[in-house]
């Protein structure tokens, strides 16, 4: 679904991304760990093409997005959820207005249409009938998930989800993960999660992959890294179990 060849990704003199390779499987959800500053969210900007590398293939569904002009990415985008750290709600519309924003840019649904699917995408997430709510009338566990519902109201393939339980007492984070998981088998898309919860690396991922020094240094199942002989792995896992 996603591959990464020799990415380098530099930021004025500091080299983030150096060489990194990483294949995302379909429909499996991998989860990215890795210090702050390592270029977790950095990998997920790429894949949606908001930066560019200075070198390396990006290649999502088989097409090399790093050539593509801005107006050839609105294509690939359409195809991809962002679920941002913070929700990126408008606090100036409505629930029903925030969910149904990628419909009426992106798609000739009249209104009728346009209402179905705000409601179907949101009972999916466990907010139905809340379209006439403002965000700033929400808490923070439901303006995540309505975040998640406009993220996939254009029935996307792959889903971003950047620091998905920040911010979250653990009952409304442990709601996130199981969403996670259960739009991955209700939908069958392909999820690329970055966190540093580890209890939720452990409980939504296929695959985990930690990010040091630029480039993917263990990958493996959550049990395979939980039971890793590095030591790196094993610091890094214990520091952030919360």
């Amino acid at each position: 679904m996603v591959e990464f060849r020799g990415v380098r990704k530099t930021f004025g003199r500091l080299q983030v991304l150096d060489g990194l390779d990483l294949q995302i499987r379909p429909r499996e959800t991998l989860t990215i760990i890795g210090g702050s500053g390592t270029g977790k969210t950095v990998i997920l900007k790429l894949v949606v093409g908001l930066l560019k590398p200075e070198a390396g293939r990006i290649l999502v569904g088989g097409e090399d997005i790093v050539p593509l002009s801005e107006e050839q990415l609105f294509r690939v985008r359409r195809g991809v959820g962002f679920l941002f750290q913070g929700a990126a709600l408008f606090d100036s519309l409505t629930v029903g207005e925030n969910v149904a924003y990628p419909l009426r840019e992106h798609t000739r649904m009249d209104d009728a249409q346009v209402e179905a699917r705000v409601g179907e995408v949101l009972a999916l997430v466990g907010l139905d009938g809340i379209e006439g709510k403002a965000p700033a009338a929400l808490s923070g566990g439901m303006r995540k998930r309505v975040g998640l519902a406009r993220a996939i109201a254009l029935a996307p393939h792959l889903i971003l989800y950047d620091e998905p339980t920040t911010g979250l007492d653990p009952q409304n984070a442990e709601k996130i993960n199981d969403l996670i998981r259960d739009l991955q088998r209700k939908l069958g898309v392909t999820s690329v999660v970055v966190t540093h919860d580890m209890h939720s690396a452990f409980k939504v991922s296929d695959r985990i992959a930690m990010l040091r020094g630029g480039r993917i240094a263990a990958l493996g199942t959550p049990a395979e890294l939980q039971h890793s002989a590095e030591g790196f792995v094993q610091d890094f896992i214990a520091g952030h179990l919360e």
